[in-house]
């Protein structure tokens, strides 16, 4: 059993009330640790939509290669100079910030996967969106979850899925919902299976299903763009279940609005954190959003 993931279920998963005179601390602080110089672009797309949905501050790792250029590119962004074999400015910034994305733009490998359980073992109480290249393996699943507790949203597509448990890519996209379960019990975490469908799922086996999504999403950054909004929205105090299922509907409703303006297909990842606001404004004032257009 599944619920329908669209505008009108989020009703029951409101966002925090932000106070009317706040500023930035009171929206909170992302750190973005993700993919070294060649994929640095990853960790903008999630930074940036961390922000577009209303994250107060916002920190990216980068390394001596990408650190000056990704300065430029994103003025609004303090950038933190680390990486896995010198994880300390990492770690001493994970201590403050008031969410993690890590992953994003990262390659699959042990040494990405021991510091995003290095961070987070750095900042015990604070809530992480896991993606990509950190997303842990079913053999690291008790020290994962003993860390995880229910704070953390992985975001998968199928093919990330099938690396986790071990299992084919087909026999995945086979049972979705039963992945996504599995590995939501396994990690202790809010899952998020990508796809044409997404699902939704939490640790004791609770599920969403979005299928409102259109075939433009299926695009390079596109999944960044997610794990940046889940991201902004944990640091913004939202309970992980929460973040989640607004970042599904958030990003979906966006690539829909860019559908409309741009074409069903062509519209580019870095397109849509700017969908982000008017469509959190609409959805918040209970006005829905766009439908996605006939299949």
């Amino acid at each position: 059993m599944t619920t329908r993931l669209d505008p009108e279920a989020l009703t029951g998963h409101p966002l925090p009330r932000l106070p009317v005179d706040g500023d930035k601390e009171d929206r909170g602080a992302v750190l973005v640790v993700g993919g070294d110089a060649l994929m640095a672009g990853a960790s903008i797309l999630a930074g940036v939509a961390a922000l577009r949905v209303g994250a107060g501050k916002l920190q990216i790792r980068a390394d001596r290669t990408s650190a000056p250029g990704m300065a430029v590119v994103v003025p609004e962004a303090r950038i933190i100079v680390g990486s896995a074999a010198n994880a300390m400015p990492l770690i001493r910034q994970a201590v403050r910030a008031s969410a993690l994305i890590v992953g994003p733009g990262m390659d699959t490998g042990l040494p990405r996967r021991r510091l995003a359980l290095r961070l987070l073992e750095s900042a015990p109480g604070g809530p992480a969106v896991i993606d990509a290249g950190a997303l842990p393996v079913h053999a690291e699943a008790k020290a994962f979850a003993t860390l995880s507790a229910g704070r953390t949203v992985l975001t998968p597509h199928a093919g990330e899925m099938a690396a986790i448990l071990g299992r084919d890519k087909d026999a995945i996209r086979a049972d979705a919902l039963g992945a996504a379960r599995e590995a939501a019990a396994l990690f202790r975490a809010v899952v998020v299976l990508k796809g044409a469908t997404t699902f939704v799922v939490t640790p004791d086996g609770t599920a969403w299903r979005h299928d409102g999504g259109v075939a433009g999403l299926g695009t390079s950054g596109s999944g960044d763009v997610l794990a940046g909004a889940i991201g902004g929205l944990l640091a913004r105090g939202a309970p992980p279940i929460t973040a989640a299922l607004w970042g599904v509907v958030l990003h979906a409703q966006a690539g829909c609005m860019l559908s409309e303006t741009v074409g069903p297909l062509g519209f580019l990842a870095r397109e849509l954190p700017g969908q982000l606001p008017c469509v959190l404004a609409r959805i918040e004032a209970g006005e829905g959003g766009p439908a996605p257009p006939p299949s």
